[in-house]
């Protein structure tokens, strides 16, 4: 496949430099070379840019290979629709590749899948459409014991378990709230008790918290020498409204 045209247009490049250029990487010329030795080839292409192309033209052979193998995968299992492969074909980069893939991906047994032999996902989905209502009441016609079900903490357990796995796997879900840890998550970090005298270097990251995406690269850095190092415990916080709406 040609993928010329479309790294050209996302790096603002000559069509016949980087068609060119694509050759001599194909034929084992390095960045080096290329760069110093064939300047009018790439239409004097520094380093740099050779290196981005090159970059570039790898990520979409990965993601072309790895549509493919979906595809094919999905079409053995006989639930390759037009619609699913329209979107497969449309995909862009691995990330919806991989959400579009997720819920036709050979699994192995999960507590979801088990809590699905036990009858539980009638429940799971009920739970799903947060309608007002007494959960437990819910619940009790989903206990039985041939079944493992023996009470009702079993059969909310079991529904719950189903429900995590069912938004983990919703491509529209996942999409969000990726986009949500990106745009508005919380980098925290905390000193773990009793280490506050060794790692008092990190006294300004013992109880910190701002925004993933504003915090510069040293200071993330820092926080995760400090994590390393044993003195500081650190995390991420997506904004939980936000999530659970």
């Amino acid at each position: 496949m040609d993928f010329s045209v479309k790294i050209a247009q996302e790096l603002n490049l000559n069509l016949d430099f980087v068609r060119n250029t694509i050759e001599l990487l194909n034929e084992g010329a390095s960045i080096p070379f290329i760069a110093r030795y064939r300047k009018e080839a790439t239409g004097s292409m520094d380093e740099v840019m050779v290196l981005r192309l090159k970059e570039r033209f790898n990520q979409l052979i990965e993601l072309e290979d790895r549509r493919s193998v979906i595809l094919h995968s999905i079409e053995e299992q006989g639930k390759l629709t037009d619609e699913l492969k329209e979107k497969i074909e449309k995909a862009e980069t691995m990330y919806e590749l991989e959400d579009l893939y997720l819920p036709y991906k050979p699994k192995r047994k999960t507590r979801a899948s088990i809590a699905k032999e036990k009858g539980l996902e009638p429940l799971a989905m009920r739970l799903y459409t947060q309608e007002n209502g007494n959960v437990e009441e819910w619940a009790k016609p989903f206990i039985n014991e041939e079944k493992g079900v023996n009470n009702i903490d079993e059969a909310l357990d079991g529904a719950i378990d189903i429900l995590a796995e069912f938004i983990t796997e919703h491509e529209i879900t996942r999409t969000k709230l990726r986009k949500l840890f990106i745009q508005k998550s919380m980098i925290v970090s905390k000193v773990i008790t009793g280490k506050e005298g060794e790692g008092n270097k990190y006294e300004i990251y013992f109880d910190n918290k701002e925004l993933i995406r504003k915090i510069s690269s040293h200071r993330l850095l820092a926080m995760l020498r400090g994590e390393n190092e044993g003195y500081l415990r650190v995390k991420v916080e997506p904004d939980e409204e936000e999530a659970l709406d």
